[in-house]
């Protein structure tokens, strides 16, 4: 119930598939043709067309080297993917310069190759690509070729015009970058988050498939063990007392023996089993048992109503739930934690609160988000947990039903409370063998 540790999910490098590099920049050539077809022969607009040309046919020979040499499959090292996006924004600065710089409106086409990097590669890599496309476009601002248009007409923008595109350009590559870094980067965490819930659930789902594994073990070897103690009672009946009647008698002890504990393991991993449903009180000492000696006082108060007390499935998330909050708390706790217990024909409620230092505030809006953790470490060379044990427990809860609220004790008292709340009969209802993954 410990957190997991990051390198089990997250891997500091971000590779992009070759691939999807090269479709992007096959696009861009198509674009690229399609515009100057249309600007030349549309139009009729006067400009360097086979310079252009040139230019566009370098950028698809890259790419059918790229595709020949390497497995368009391949994932790219961060920087050699950030070496193609750099190239596809200088290729787009040579047709800008050819074409009118910054008066041409498809000048906001630097945008695209760092906003590429900003979902899929990394923090620096993405201010490296933002300089280049800044660059190129203070370059052009200055150094360029007339804007193609009628030449009976020519087309005179002011410089004050051509600072605010710059302007615009260079805000839109910081700002659109930036949000499109922090929107991916909490898919990410999202993404990673979930893969570790499932992970725990897989490992509660093997538990429970074991249980099954042991009763049919169980059933299958109760045969060849009551023969083997038969035989063995019929020969220390015949055998006369010697050497071997000793033998005899220890190896119908030994059948007997194994026969005593294939049936518990029977007992206890059969469907109906007295543990498949427990009562509310049973479920939370089970939770609590685990944690009692770790010089943390637990004091469990249920509370005496005039309403039956909830039974409900031995459900694994609920367990793991339930168990791992109690265990922060006791991480958290100076001298004592409370665990109390209410219900009533409507709700059953679970809290857990401890004499720590409580959340701080500025995290209660945010606890029980993945990767949300101030956990201390006494010892700063040992792994930090990345803060996702309260996100799966948080998780496993609320799919069971439940709603998950966390606050703080009412000055002068000190310390974190967590609330849990199921209604009641989906308390009732959830069922052991329920897979939360789907």
């Amino acid at each position: 119930m410990t957190d997991v540790a990051a390198s089990e999910f997250r891997d500091p490098s971000r590779y992009v598939r070759l691939d999807t590099i090269l479709r992007l920049r096959w696009l861009a050539v198509l674009g690229q043709l399609a515009a100057v077809f249309i600007v030349s022969q549309g139009l009729n607009f006067d400009f360097a067309i086979v310079p252009c040309l040139v230019i566009i046919g370098l950028s698809a020979l890259i790419n059918l080297v790229a595709q020949t040499i390497f497995n368009p499959m391949q994932r790219l090292e961060p920087v050699y993917a950030a070496a193609l996006l750099a190239i596809n924004i200088v290729e787009l600065a040579g047709l800008l310069f050819l074409t009118g710089g910054l008066q041409n409106p498809f000048s906001f086409l630097f945008l695209a190759p760092v906003l590429i990097s900003a979902t899929a590669l990394p923090v620096r890599m993405t201010i490296a690509l933002g300089f280049v496309a800044v660059a190129c476009a203070s370059n052009l601002v200055f150094y360029h070729y007339p804007l193609p248009w009628d030449a009976d007409d020519p087309l005179v923008l002011p410089p004050i015009y051509l600072f605010g595109v710059w302007l615009s350009i260079t805000l839109a590559i910081g700002v659109t970058s930036l949000y499109a870094f922090q929107v991916t980067e909490e898919a990410r965490k999202l993404s990673d988050a979930l893969a570790a819930t499932e992970l725990v659930l897989a490992r509660e789902q093997h538990l429970t498939q074991l249980d099954g594994l042991a009763a049919a073990a169980a059933h299958e070897l109760g045969t060849p063990l009551s023969t083997i103690f038969l035989i063995a009672r019929e020969l220390e009946k015949t055998v006369p007392d010697g050497p071997f009647s000793a033998d005899v008698r220890t190896l119908r002890e030994q059948a007997t023996r194994c026969r005593d504990i294939l049936a518990k393991i029977a007992q206890l991993s059969s469907s109906g089993a007295p543990f498949d449903r427990m009562e509310l009180s049973l479920l939370i000492e089970e939770v609590v048992a685990p944690h009692r000696d770790f010089g943390v006082d637990i004091k469990v108060r249920i509370a005496v109503t005039q309403t039956a007390e909830p039974v409900g499935a031995r459900n694994p998330g609920i367990l793991y739930g339930v168990g791992n909050i109690l265990e922060n708390a006791v991480d958290f706790a100076h001298t004592q934690v409370e665990v109390s217990a209410w219900w009533n024909s409507e709700t059953v409620e679970i809290v857990i609160s401890d004499d720590g230092p409580g959340i701080a505030p500025d995290m209660l809006k945010r606890i029980g988000e993945p990767y949300v953790s101030r956990r201390p470490a006494a010892d700063e060379s040992v792994r930090r947990g990345l803060g996702l044990g309260i996100f799966i427990a948080r998780t496993l809860l609320e799919r069971t039903g439940a709603r998950v609220s966390f606050s703080n004790r009412t000055f002068p008292d000190h310390g974190a409370v967590v609330q849990i709340v199921w209604p009641r009969n989906r308390f009732e209802t959830v069922e052991s063998d329920e897979n939360p993954t789907s």
